[in-house]
């Protein structure tokens, strides 16, 4: 298991997805990847695909976001933190990812055990998310839905149409604690990799000039001296155990 932290610039979650799921495809020799949540957004474009010859799964639970997505996507149409057991394709993936999903997800618990139930032997799960306790999450998750998306809108504006704010739950959305490491393992994962991510670009308005000062400050001494329970950002590597 390897646990490192850096700065949230360092973060592959937005522009830096395709290379990371890349890496991860090419080191793990995948074949067949399921992306949640990527309904209208599937992180690998068609031509990516074509190039590493892999069945691509995109999903989401609602079929609107999915018919964004174009044809040479497969897709799957169900909430992987609430399906039941009878409903998942189990053992189908030697890759499951998501970018930006996980802090979306009520039920840490069973969203995992279902990832665990449709990888295959020795497959792989990763995932790029934001976490608590950093500030604009710990807001994201108290303020009422409406009023969080105004916010939203006025610090990061976004096409609503290929990226809507969903609501915020934040539930196992954490760094590396021993705690979050403790509940993965139970499930049955091997932890791969866990990084953390100090550091958030919220405070770009040139009215708050002073406070994106102070929060680069304390990214820069966080890097240093890491807690666990400040990273904003993670990004968790898990493997399903091969059989025997």
């Amino acid at each position: 298991m390897r646990i490192t932290y850096e700065h949230y610039e360092e973060f592959p979650g937005w522009t830096g997805a395709p290379r990371f799921l890349s890496s991860v495809i090419e080191r793990e020799s995948c074949t067949s990847v399921l992306e949640i949540g990527s309904g209208a957004n599937p992180t690998l474009s068609p031509a990516d695909l074509e190039d590493r010859g892999v069945r691509y799964t995109t999903n989401d639970r609602s079929a609107s976001e999915l018919a964004k997505a174009g044809s040479a996507y497969e897709t799957l149409l169900l909430d992987m933190a609430t399906a039941s057991p009878a409903t998942l394709p189990r053992e189908a993936y030697d890759l499951v990812f998501s970018r930006m999903v996980n802090e979306h997800v009520a039920d840490g618990e069973r969203y995992y055990r279902n990832i665990f139930d449709v990888l295959r032997p020795g497959g792989v799960t990763a995932h790029c998310f934001s976490t608590l306790y950093a500030l604009p999450f710990v807001v994201n998750r108290l303020l009422p839905e409406r009023l969080a998306g105004r916010l939203l809108d006025a610090v990061r504006p976004r096409d609503r149409y290929q990226q809507d704010k969903f609501p915020a739950r934040y539930s196992w959305s954490r760094g590396p604690s021993r705690r979050t490491i403790a509940r993965l393992s139970r499930l049955g994962y091997e932890i791969v990799e866990y990084r953390g991510y100090f550091g958030h670009p919220y405070y770009h308005h040139p009215a708050l000039r002073p406070v994106r000062a102070l929060e680069e400050a304390k990214a820069g001494w966080l890097c240093r001296h890491p807690v666990a329970a400040l990273t904003s950002y993670a990004v968790v590597i898990l493997r399903k155990p091969r059989q025997g």
